[in-house]
């Protein structure tokens, strides 16, 4: 049965529209969680990418003459070289990608799971349809958001082409949409998307179904409430892999490349989804929107 118009004016804006609703807070949760986190994301970055810059600089003899540096230095050089606020050098088009990335990943999620596989009359949601739902979820989310995925990489490394006297690429977040709109068309944004895709289908696999399935057994079979404390318990954790690069990367610098970032890629995957759950939960109470 339909609400009455008069009535429904009155509804509050998150139960008149709540898939809209879901969206904008899972993006203020991301946003929150990218702040707090960008830094070792950018420190990751440029670990990965060291090895490129002197396989190509270097040739063969790069795996021994390789400047590579730790987590800790790699930091400190940023800073020293170029500034404190460099650390988040990239962080704008990095907030637009996860607005779009989390909200359509969360939105996503939740409609499969309340409308599309829907819960047993106890409340139950299986396995499966968790998982089949959180990867469903991820290949949305990163799909909508590669665009923005492919620009944070290519603003972050323009520090690095800075420091080795390159000329800077673009001007801003916006000069870098259009240019690699201009040089590749529509197609371009999407660079690299299939592989993005897979690691997105697996992260949330990880992340959404652990999150949702440790927290609604907690709830229902335990003595915890639904609240900060079981929303920490619930977090878990994932990582990520792909081919050609694998191929290319065990060829030119042999196997343990695969693992450089991998600190701190794990160190930002831990704090940045505890603060994004939290975070996104209590913003959901604030605003009247029932727990995830």
């Amino acid at each position: 049965m339909s609400v009455p118009e008069d009535e429904e004016r009155l509804l509050p804006l998150a139960q008149r529209w709540p898939r809209a609703s879901k969206f904008l807070l899972s993006g203020c949760a991301a946003t929150v969680a990218e702040l707090a986190t960008f830094p070792l994301d950018l420190t990751k970055t440029r670990l990965q990418m060291q090895g490129e810059a002197a396989l190509a600089r270097l040739g063969d003899s790069a795996r021994e003459c390789a400047p590579y540096r730790g987590m800790v230095h790699t930091a400190l050089g940023i800073v020293q070289e170029e500034g404190f606020l460099k650390l988040w050098q990239g962080v704008t088009p990095a907030i637009y990608r996860h607005v779009v990335y989390s909200g359509g990943r969360m939105v996503t999620y939740e409609h499969l799971r309340e409308v599309v596989f829907g819960k047993s009359e106890d409340k139950h949601y299986p396995l499966w349809k968790s998982v089949i739902g959180g990867m469903m979820a991820g290949v949305v989310g990163q799909f909508l958001a590669n665009p923005t995925d492919l620009v944070k990489v290519q603003m972050q490394m323009e520090g690095k082409r800075k420091l080795e006297g390159k000329p800077l690429r673009f001007r801003g977040v916006h000069h870098a949409f259009a240019k690699i709109l201009a040089e590749g068309g529509l197609r371009g944004l999407w660079a690299g998307w299939v592989p993005n895709i897979q690691r997105a289908a697996l992260v949330n696999m990880g992340d959404l179904t652990t999150y949702d399935t440790v927290k609604h057994y907690l709830v229902l079979n335990t003595s915890l409430e639904d609240n900060i404390m079981t929303h920490g318990l619930s977090r878990g954790l994932l990582y990520k892999s792909s081919t050609d690069c694998l191929l290319q990367a065990v060829q030119g610098e042999g196997l343990m490349s695969l693992y450089k970032g991998f600190l701190p890629s794990w160190l930002r995957m831990t704090p940045w989804s505890m603060v994004f759950w939290l975070t996104y939960e209590k913003i959901r109470e604030m605003s009247g929107v029932s727990p995830f």
